[in-house]
């Protein structure tokens, strides 16, 4: 969520638009639900009329219904921090993306409120930016653990790919592969689960729970950055204050210009003269995703980095220090260095 203040104006809950809120929800359950069957590998397709493809349908909701719980409970978060401080915000606008047959992705752009007060104090600004990461970050953990622990048959994935069958197994990626990228909560829970059947991670999206659980930590860490009016932006602001925001965010900056940087240039490099990134270290490329330089970009020239100054002095109780601390040692958790990319 990024906050957009307006000055002024009662602490009253607004109207909302309850039936523009309604059709956005609706939509962006069914657009999910669609791209889920995408990503199962057996997409749902019109052309054999709407009963079959309804029927079709139906293989997305694993998905799309875990999804959309995560994002719900992470905006609802965020509205019941801003109702108990009576600052007003609008309900949750999702953004539903048709899965059209020439787009990769996941049928929706997320969910977000727009909070039409200034935060007057460090407590509300903490209680807001940190509700909505927390109780997100608890439905992606529950969705994790779940995938882990409930793994489909060994043959499931030749349901998916009967190509795989007379391999007798996963083979490895031949390239062009889409590849998620690993966090730090999804190799503890690899490393101490160690479940048996766990899918290589060119082929873990085909599993709805682990898949939106990874989306879940995924979009949990891009708001926790500690930039703007991010929710981490928040978060650092309520802790540290407003230079200790302006120091995160610029350390942050610098971080994700380095880390994206060798991949950006090597991007760079094959189109101007192809094959010549080859000759950069392999070990160097592995840890670099080229779109923490596009992010970098967007934050800084179309989100801002800076945060808007509150009305009253920083003052913070133990319980809501714990709990910032808390979204940083998730922010940690769930952050991926290089979240997917094509082998």
């Amino acid at each position: 969520m990024r906050a957009n203040h307006q000055s002024g104006g009662s602490r009253a809950t607004p109207g909302q638009n309850w039936p523009l809120h309604t059709i956005l929800f609706v939509a962006t359950l069914f657009c999910t639900t669609w791209a889920g069957t995408f990503w199962l590998g057996r997409p749902a397709e019109t052309g054999r009329g709407a009963a079959a493809f309804f029927r079709e349908l139906r293989e997305g909701l694993p998905f799309s219904l875990s999804l959309v719980a995560f994002l719900s409970v992470h905006e609802f978060g965020h509205y019941f921090a801003t109702v108990a401080h009576r600052i007003r915000a609008t309900l949750p606008y999702y953004i539903p993306v048709p899965p059209l047959p020439f787009m990769l992705n996941i049928g929706t752009m997320g969910a977000v409120i727009k909070v039409r007060d200034p935060f007057p104090d460090a407590e509300s600004l903490l209680d807001t930016g940190a509700s909505g990461p927390l109780a997100g970050f608890a439905v992606a953990l529950g969705l994790l653990l779940y995938g882990f622990l409930h793994l489909p048959p060994e043959g499931y994935i030749f349901t998916i790919h009967p190509e795989y069958l007379p391999k007798g197994g996963i083979p490895a990626p031949e390239p062009g592969s889409l590849f998620l990228g690993r966090n730090l909560l999804y190799l503890l829970l690899e490393t101490f689960i160690a479940p048996k059947g766990l899918p290589p991670m060119t082929e873990m999206y085909h599993y709805p729970y682990l898949f939106t659980g990874w989306l879940g930590c995924l979009v949990t860490s891009l708001n926790l950055l500690p930039v703007g009016q991010l929710d981490g932006g928040h978060v650092v602001y309520a802790l540290f204050g407003r230079k200790g925001h302006e120091r995160a965010a610029r350390i942050f900056l610098a971080f994700i210009t380095v880390l994206g940087l060798p991949a950006f240039s090597a991007g760079i490099s094959d189109l101007i003269a192809p094959g010549s990134a080859a000759s950069l270290p392999p070990q160097l490329l592995q840890w670099s995703w080229p779109g923490w330089i596009i992010w970098g970009f967007i934050l800084v020239r179309f989100l801002g980095t800076r945060h808007p100054a509150i009305t009253r002095p920083l003052r913070l109780s133990k319980p809501r220090r714990i709990a910032g601390w808390l979204c940083i040692a998730v922010f940690v958790l769930t952050f991926t260095p290089v979240p997917f990319g094509i082998v």
